[in-house]
């Protein structure tokens, strides 16, 4: 055991074991791992937590090639991976860029631009090796230059603003040869291999937003806002006999009707999020896979704004609404409960027992209210996004449970654009019902709600969860951590934050001539290990 750093170094490009890659001043040691190869893809299946169903009975030799359309609900919000804050974004882009790490589907980290790298006992310097033969997708070598812009972009190390939260504590980067990267924090923080996994994109490269160029298995062809964004395979993806399919197709159809008549048609091979009681509908047809997916569907208050700013209206309305039934009948049962901002998936950091913190009573709803001084209820409004059928159909029955006790709830649908402009940036809103999506960590989780937050759009402020969700990154101590973490889920809880609801199932249906789909634990589609069969 070294005493000044931590060493992992990463090997044997066939391996097909993953493991996870963590900071801690008081281990070390070597670990292997690599990334994934077509054959392990087609071999190997995601992990199954409880409650998952998966349809495995995909037969036929691996054929190479092939085009693939895939469903999306939303329009991209940046094509600029550093500029993207919504999630359906993500999860097509991730196809496209790399970072120096990149998360597997049991949410490890394997190594993707970096090859290896050693963190100092004080966990404040990060040193990386990067792995040879990695090229963009204009065929120029990914350089220590590259990754320098890049990281040095997302911590505005020029402007002084972060494009990423992730990069606060970052206080240097350099790059002292061409394989070569060093990053100093200005704290320890935990939670910061994880920010790795961020894009890497060309140095001095300004055009993003319009011709993304990356390092991932598919590289950008064609983007006509409103209907679809199109990817062809990288010949010179650095892993071998990786991507299989030749190009792929992300089509936007908002309407849920009109994404199951393509899919129905044979227009569309996947349809990812899919209606529970669609899946059910083309079981027959086509394979099915559903199982959580590391995602909170919440409904959130605009605090700042009354009657939300008291605590005994949101408890109110906490008691009021019935997340089993919600659960039953808007998901099928295909859901988990919930009672804070994290999902089980995450199970070392999750706090059992929240999700009951709320049990439904219409009385003690009510005297709630009558205690905040609303005897009578009130009016308020419920925006929600329309192109998520799902989130609108929750809305339906949360608004009939308020009902309940005398508020009176208005659902008004926005269309994405508007909701991610007017409420989530603008925070421009009463109610408002949405999913967020699960990282690696629950630190980039839970972050959102910190006072001082950008993306705070519930503007909640709390100076004890400040204190404690803080004070996670920096402790070096793993059961310590663990317990801050759920001390913040707590008092979110406590607080009535929101009404945290469920994380739901992702439910996806697939071409059944197409094999090797893994579902991830982050809101991602991963098309580089799916191939068809013959």
């Amino acid at each position: 055991m070294k005493k000044s750093v931590m060493k992992f170094r990463f090997t044997n490009l066939l391996a097909i074991a993953m493991v996870t890659l963590f900071v801690s001043a008081c281990s070390a040691g070597t670990q292997t791992s690599s990334p994934p190869s077509a054959d392990s893809g087609a071999k190997t299946s995601p992990s199954e937590p409880a409650g998952t169903e998966q349809s495995t009975e995909q037969s036929g030799k691996k054929k190479a090639g092939g085009n693939v359309v895939v469903i999306i609900p939303q329009d991209l919000d940046y094509l600029d991976p550093h500029l993207a804050v919504a999630a359906g974004t993500a999860e097509v882009l991730f196809n496209v860029f790399e970072g120096l790490l990149k998360p597997n589907e049991k949410g490890e980290l394997y190594p993707a631009i970096a090859e290896s790298y050693q963190v100092s006992q004080d966990g404040l310097t990060y040193s990386f090796k990067l792995r040879n033969g990695v090229k963009f997708h204009n065929g120029n070598p990914v350089t220590s230059e590259d990754v320098k812009f890049s990281y040095e972009r997302l911590a505005g190390t020029a402007t002084g603003k972060p494009l990423s939260s992730a990069f606060s504590s970052v206080q240097s980067i350099e790059a002292p040869d061409a394989s070569t990267i060093v990053i100093k924090l200005k704290e320890n923080n935990s939670s910061f291999l994880t920010s790795l996994t961020s894009a890497v994109i060309p140095n001095g490269y300004e055009d993003s937003n319009k011709k993304p160029i990356g390092t991932g298995p598919f590289k950008f062809k064609e983007y006509l806002p409103g209907q679809r964004l199109s990817v062809e395979k990288f010949e010179d993806y650095y892993v071998p006999d990786v991507p299989s399919l030749d190009s792929v197709e992300f089509r936007i159809i908002t309407d849920a009707e009109a994404a199951l008549i393509a899919l129905k048609s044979g227009e569309a091979d996947i349809y990812p999020r899919i209606g529970t009681e669609r899946l059910e509908e083309v079981a027959d047809r086509f394979h099915s896979v559903s199982a959580p997916q590391n995602l909170v569907q919440l409904m959130t208050f605009n605090l700042a704004k009354k009657p939300f700013s008291d605590i005994k209206v949101r408890q109110a309305i906490n008691y009021a609404i019935d997340k089993d039934e919600i659960i039953a009948g808007v998901a099928l049962g295909k859901g988990t409960k919930l009672g804070s901002n994290l999902s089980p998936v995450l199970a070392k950091y999750y706090q059992q027992g929240l999700e009951q913190a709320y049990e439904t009573n219409l009385e003690k709803a009510k005297s709630l209210l009558a205690e905040a001084g609303y005897k009578d209820g009130f009016e308020t409004t419920l925006s929600v996004p329309s192109n998520y059928q799902f989130h609108v159909d929750t809305a339906q029955v949360i608004a009939q449970q308020l009902g309940k006790i005398g508020i009176k709830v208005t659902i008004k649908p926005v269309e994405w654009a508007v909701w991610l402009d007017r409420i989530y940036k603008g925070r421009d809103y009463e109610l408002t019902i949405i999913g967020l999506d699960g990282k690696l960590d629950p630190y980039q989780i839970l972050n959102k709600y910190l006072s001082d937050a950008s993306n705070n759009f519930f503007n909640y402020k709390n100076a004890e969860f400040d204190a404690a969700l803080k004070a996670s990154v920096t402790e070096i101590d793993d059961a310590k951590r663990v317990e801050l973490y759920k001390k913040a889920q707590t008092i979110l809880t406590e607080d009535a934050a929101a009404v945290y609801i469920m994380d739901p199932n992702l439910n996806v249906a697939l071409n059944k001539k197409l094999a090797g789909y893994k579902q991830y634990p982050l809101y991602v589609q991963d098309l580089s290990v799916v191939y068809y069969t013959e």
